[in-house]
C-alpha cells in the first residue's frame, strides 16, 4: 500500500477499499467468536441437495464469515476502530454444461436451497448461449476435514487498548526521532470457511493474516519540500506474535538498515523511518545511467508480483481476464517450448502451502488440496497456474489449487498463488554480493511502479536508495527508477542470495476481475543482483 492508498484508507474510502459486500459493524467481542460446525453442514447440505434435486450435475456451497479489525492512529490521535463482519453462503453449480452462481446472508437450510435453485436457475439460462460445456479436472473428495492458520496469539483476542497503545508509541518514537507527521495502523483478518460439494468434501478452515503499515514524513521547513519513508513491515499469515517483539526474524543489511522477516518490531522501524525520511532530504538525485542492482527481498516483492506472478495466470494469458493486470506477453507455445524467461539464478515456483504466507491454506475454494509447483525452473519457463476448469488446457489432470472468492457473495475464481524466487543453492550473503558491484543501487522496500497492459514494459521505484561503489554502499541517493523488460530483466539476474535472506512479502489487496475481488498473496525471495539495468531519474522525468 502506498500513501496515497493509505490516507484513502484512513478516511472515507476505508469500505470502498477493503471490506467485502454485505459487511456490518460488530462489537470486538464478536471477533472471537465461531459458527457451530454442525449448523454449517446442515446449511450445506442442504444447498447440494436443493440443486441436485433442480438439475445440477455439480455443486459446491461456500459458507464464509469474512471478520476485519482497523485500528487507524495518526500522530496522537487515534482517528478509527472498526470491527466488521460479512456472513453468507455463495453456491455454484454447473447444470446442462453451464456455471450458475447465487448467494445469501440467509443462513438457513431453506435460504441455501433457495439459492441453490437460483444458481441452477441462472447455469440453464447460460446454457443457452454456451458453445463448450463446462469440464472440471477430477477431485476426490475429502470427507470432514479442517485447517488452520498455525498462530500462536489470536490478534482478534488482544484488547483494543493494547493495539492503541502500540500504535500511539509508534507514532510517539518516530516523532521523537525527527518525524513532522505519522501515520500507523493495524490490519487484522480472519476468515471462517466452510466449503461443501458435491464430490464428498466438507472442509472447515480458519484464516488469519495481519499487517502493520506505517509512514512517516520529515519536512524541510525553508524550502518546503517534504519526503516519506513508509514501514518495512510484510503483511503475514500470522497471529499477533508478529508483533510480540521476537528478533529471529530480523535482517540487517550491510549497511545497517534493518529488514524484518517472520517478525516485525514496529517501534524500531518507526524510528529509522523517522531518521531516513529526514536524511532522505538531503539526498541527491540518481544520476540517470546503467547500473547493477542489488534487490532487497522487501523490494523485489513487487517486481516477482507484476513481472511473473500476474503474466503466468492462465486467464490471463488466454485473454479472458484483463482487468487490473491486463493480459499477458506469456503463451501457451511459450511454456510448451520451455522459454527462456531468465537466467540460469532464476528458479520462481507457485505454492499455496508455505508457513506464514498471506495465501497458505489447507484447500482453495474449489476444494482442492494446496500445492507447490514449479513455474520457472533455471530460468525456463515451465508451466502456469491453473484452476478445475482451466487444468486441461495445459494438459493437466488436476487443479493445481489456486481457486479464490474474496467473499462468500463473489463467485471464485483463478487468483494469483504465492509465487516465490528460490533462494541460490550457494553460501552468498547481500554483503558479499555487494563487494563485487563496481557501480550499482542497493534498493529496499517498495514504492510506485507501472507496466503496460501485457506485462512486458515496466519501471518501479522503491523506498530507500544506496549508491554502490568498487564494492561498497556509499552514501543515499533519490529519486531512483529502473526500467525493464520483463525477459531482459529476469535474464540479467547474476546471482541469488542463500536460504539464510529469504524473506517474504506480498499485498493484501491484489485487485482482479469485475465486479472486483482482492487477494492476499505472498512472494518471497532472497537479496538478488541484476546487471546493466537502466536507471532514471524520477525527479527529473516528471520534470
Amino acid at each position: 500500500m502506498h500513501r496515497r492508498d493509505f490516507l484513502k484508507a484512513s478516511g472515507v474510502g476505508l469500505g470502498a477499499l477493503m471490506l467485502p459486500f454485505g459487511t456490518r459493524v460488530i462489537a470486538a467481542e464478536a471477533l472471537v467468536t465461531t459458527m457451530d460446525p454442525a449448523r454449517k453442514k446442515a446449511i450445506a447440505d442442504a444447498a447440494l441437495t436443493a440443486a441436485k434435486a433442480a438439475g445440477a450435475s455439480y455443486c459446491d456451497a461456500r459458507i464464509g464469515r469474512y471478520l476485519r479489525q482497523f485500528v487507524i492512529t495518526r500522530e496522537d490521535k487515534v482517528q478509527n476502530v472498526v470491527n466488521t463482519e460479512s456472513t453468507g453462503i455463495g453456491i455454484r453449480v454447473i447444470a446442462n454444461g453451464s456455471w450458475g452462481f447465487a448467494a445469501t446472508n440467509d443462513l438457513t437450510p431453506d435460504g441455501a436451497a433457495a439459492a441453490a435453485k437460483q444458481a441452477v436457475a441462472i447455469a440453464m439460462a447460460n446454457a443457452r448461449t454456451r458453445t463448450t460445456p463446462v469440464a472440471l479436472a477430477p477431485q476426490k473428495g475429502v470427507g470432514e476435514v479442517s485447517w488452520r492458520t498455525p498462530i500462536r496469539k489470536n490478534s482478534m483476542e488482544v484488547p483494543i487498548k493494547d493495539k492503541v497503545d502500540l500504535l500511539l508509541g509508534v507514532n510517539a518514537a518516530a516523532i521523537k526521532a525527527g518525524a513532522d507527521f505519522v501515520n500507523s495502523m493495524l490490519f487484522l483478518v480472519n476468515e471462517q470457511k466452510y466449503f461443501a460439494s458435491t464430490d464428498g468434501s466438507y472442509i472447515d478452515q480458519d484464516i488469519h493474516r495481519i499487517w502493520a503499515p506505517m509512514a512517516a514524513t520529515s519536512i524541510d521547513k525553508a524550502s518546503g519540500k517534504f519526503k516519506t519513508r513508509d514501514g518495512l513491515s510484510a503483511p503475514m499469515g500470522m497471529g499477533f506474535e508478529y508483533l510480540d517483539g521476537d528478533r529471529s526474524g530480523k535482517h540487517v543489511s550491510p549497511n545497517g538498515i534493518v529488514n524484518y522477516g517472520a517478525s516485525y518490531d514496529m517501534m524500531e522501524d518507526a524510528v529509522a523511518a523517522a531518521k531516513q525520511a529526514r536524511e532522505k532530504l538531503k539526498a541527491p538525485s540518481v544520476k540517470p545511467g546503467k547500473y547493477d542492482l542489488v534487490l532487497d527481498p522487501s523490494h523485489l516483492w513487487l517486481t516477482i508480483h507484476e513481472s511473473v506472478g500476474h503474466p503466468t495466470e492462465l486467464d490471463r494469458v488466454l485473454g479472458y481476464e484483463a482487468n487490473f493486470a491486463g493480459t499477458s506477453f506469456v503463451s501457451l507455445d511459450k511454456v510448451k517450448d520451455h522459454f527462456q524467461y531468465g537466467s540460469g539464478h532464476v528458479s520462481i515456483v507457485a505454492d499455496k502451502m508455505q508457513p506464514h504466507s498471506l495465501g497458505a491454506v489447507g484447500w482453495d475454494d474449489e476444494g482442492v488440496p494446496a500445492q507447490k509447483w514449479d513455474l520457472i525452473r533455471d530460468g525456463k519457463l515451465v508451466n502456469l497456474q491453473a484452476i478445475r476448469d482451466q487444468a486441461g488446457i495445459l494438459g493437466l489432470d488436476h487443479s493445481q489449487g489456486c481457486c479464490y472468492a474474496d467473499s462468500w457473495s463473489s463467485v471464485q475464481f483463478q487468483r494469483m498463488a504465492n509465487v516465490s524466487l528460490q533462494a541460490g543453492s550457494k553460501p552468498l550473503t547481500p554483503a558479499e554480493m555487494i563487494k563485487d558491484v563496481e557501480n550499482g543501487i542497493y534498493i529496499i522496500g517498495d514504492g510506485s511502479f507501472s507496466i503496460d497492459q501485457q506485462r512486458y514494459n515496466a519501471q518501479f521505484g522503491g523506498q530507500l536508495f544506496y549508491e554502490i561503489k568498487n564494492g561498497q554502499i556509499t552514501r543515499m541517493l533519490e529519486d531512483v527508477t529502473y526500467q525493464m523488460r520483463t525477459p531482459e530483466f529476469w535474464n540479467a539476474c547474476a546471482g541469488v542470495c542463500d536460504q539464510r535472506d529469504y524473506r517474504l512479502n506480498g499485498s493484501f489487496f491484489d485487485g482482479k476481475g469485475q465486479p472486483e475481488q482482492v487477494s492476499a498473496v505472498s512472494h518471497g525471495a532472497a537479496t538478488a543482483r541484476f546487471n546493466g539495468i537502466n536507471v532514471i531519474s524520477s525527479a527529473r522525468s516528471l520534470g
